[in-house]
């Protein structure tokens, strides 16, 4: 299709994920290591996230302007050379918010099926981030939202006709140039709010399935617990224990991230689907007791430890606030 040729409304939303927290990562490992389990989780869309409006513009550059999400409405520009993939790359490696950006870029205009469309088009994108409802460092996937906006934005001012699974490739890929080496997991915010997904992990493949039966209405209740994230810190804890174990620590995470979880994201799934709101709460005390034997300071230190966004900085206000959480889906 053509590129195009008027501003584009475009909304990115962030995600929540319900079940199967770092497996997307874990199940990663696959590509080298068979023996390990594929990765599953189940993600839903908020409606919390990032309106931009996006049109084509003069010169082969992306204009993108952003607005903070702390409501007093500062508002920051960035100005990316696409014809300069040696100055899109420094940007991407430099870390922070317009690494992101850059990253994503990097990838379309190098590596991308859509790089020859892309660099031989004498013309650029601005995006016109002008609201932004999604919460950063909160474990809802603010910096995946960005990469996909992108992505999306590329898609419109290039009539690329991207599908929502490409969108997602090439954010993933695009953030993956930048020093946070996130998994598969976070770009499912390409879906859209309200829409769970069931998605599986097995090395460089990832099979997306929507859980289209839901049995009752389930209100999720997402509580920020005022806890700092750095999914940098993380991920390099996650690094001890693979691809192959060799403690009885990294046996036991290999099985909470593996077999467990894949047992845990199933029960979940069946719960969903038949409505049992109950059982799901169940699955979330079975989730939080195996991840406490399992995990706990012993892979990533008590700070790191708090940080997953399942779990609470503090452990009796977890438990509080997971019975809440499991009363109040219905």
């Amino acid at each position: 299709s053509d590129p195009a040729t008027a501003t584009t409304e475009l909304f990115v939303s962030g995600r929540v994920c319900l079940l199967g927290e770092h497996s997307d990562w874990a199940g990663g490992f696959r590509a080298a290591e068979p023996s390990i389990c594929a990765g599953r989780c189940i993600v839903v869309g908020t409606h919390q996230g990032l309106h931009a409006r996006v049109s084509i513009s003069f010169g082969k550059t992306l204009r993108m302007t952003s607005t903070r999400s702390d409501g007093d409405g500062g508002r920051s520009d960035c100005v990316l050379p696409l014809d300069n993939p040696t100055a899109l790359l420094r940007e991407a490696q430099a870390g922070g918010y317009w690494s992101h950006v850059a990253g994503t870029c990097h990838h379309i205009v190098t590596t991308s099926v859509y790089a020859d469309k892309v660099n031989s088009a004498a013309h650029g994108v601005t995006i016109d981030n002008y609201r932004t409802s999604l919460p950063v460092k909160k474990g809802l996937s603010s910096s995946a939202a960005v990469c996909v906006l992108v992505a999306r934005a590329f898609s419109h001012a290039y009539g690329l006709a991207c599908s929502t699974r490409d969108e997602m490739e090439m954010a993933y890929l695009g953030e993956r140039t930048t020093p946070s080496k996130c998994g598969r997991m976070d770009q499912a915010c390409a879906y859209g709010p309200g829409k769970p997904v069931l998605l599986t992990f097995d090395g460089d493949h990832l099979s997306v399935d929507p859980v289209d039966r839901v049995g009752a209405h389930l209100h999720l209740a997402v509580a920020d617990l005022n806890a700092a994230k750095d999914t940098v810190a993380i991920l390099c804890g996650l690094q001890t224990a693979y691809p192959r174990p060799t403690t009885a620590i990294h046996e036991g995470v290999h099985a909470l991230l593996g077999h467990m979880n894949q047992a845990f994201v199933s029960a979940a799934v069946r719960a969903i689907a038949e409505g049992d709101v109950e059982g799901l709460g169940r699955v979330y005390v079975e989730a939080q007791a195996a991840f406490d034997l399992h995990a706990e300071e012993k892979v990533w230190g008590a700070k790191e430890m708090a940080q997953c966004s399942f779990f609470a900085e503090d452990r009796r206000e977890w438990r509080r606030w997971g019975r809440y959480y499991t009363e109040t889906l219905d």
